[in-house]
């Protein structure tokens, strides 16, 4: 759109659409059909999929990487350095060659809510949920659903984006109330075990 700026040097999939105000920058890739909200930045090198959606006043730092049908809400930041300074311990200015950028990794179907910030070197699951206002320091599973300050997981969500429902005597079993699709827990075994060793898979067909 007029007012939009994207390099010569970024890639732009085809029926993709990029909103006034929103920067591109160089070796930049988007796939196709994607939407780039109202002053948004995605930063150098950047790898978007297809089907992305990224709305107003996302920031998304080299080198994360975004696969397909991922939702970035209003205002979310993908960081790109876990111990920022402006200047050396000298007091010299840094420069962009002066540190090593790490990224995040968004997965296939994955949803970040509006302000959310995802503190580097994370990944988001495939389809996982993080909610609006969450501070992700540590990888969320497939599926998993996190709030909060720092984010942790409170649940399960399935394609559809609503929170998956416990089977009824079958433990470790998810069923999502708007699809009918079910899910199976993975990983931990035991009661003591970390909430964030247990993953979750789709069951197809439903056992």
């Amino acid at each position: 759109m007029p007012g939009a700026q994207v390099s010569e040097e970024a890639v732009v999939g085809d029926g993709s659409t990029v909103w006034e105000l929103a920067q591109v920058r160089e070796g930049a890739r988007l796939g196709a059909e994607c939407v780039v909200g109202r002053s948004a930045y995605i930063g150098a090198g950047v790898r978007i999929g297809a089907r992305c959606k990224l709305q107003n006043h996302a920031l998304v730092y080299e080198p994360a990487v975004l696969g397909d049908g991922v939702f970035v809400g209003p205002a979310v930041v993908l960081t790109n350095d876990r111990a920022p300074r402006a200047v050396e311990p000298d007091g010299a200015l840094k420069r962009a060659g002066d540190w090593d950028p790490v990224g995040v990794t968004v997965a296939d179907g994955a949803s970040l809510g509006a302000r959310s910030v995802c503190v580097a070197p994370v990944r988001i699951g495939r389809w996982a949920m993080v909610a609006a206002g969450a501070v992700v320091t540590a990888d969320v599973p497939d599926f998993g659903l996190v709030v909060g300050v720092p984010a942790r997981r409170v649940g399960w969500v399935g394609r559809s984006g609503v929170r998956l429902r416990p089977v009824p005597g079958r433990a470790g079993e998810w069923e999502c109330p708007r699809t009918g699709e079910r899910y199976r827990e993975e990983g931990a075994s035991d009661a003591a075990a970390s909430p964030d060793a247990v993953t979750l898979r789709e069951m197809t067909p439903v056992e």
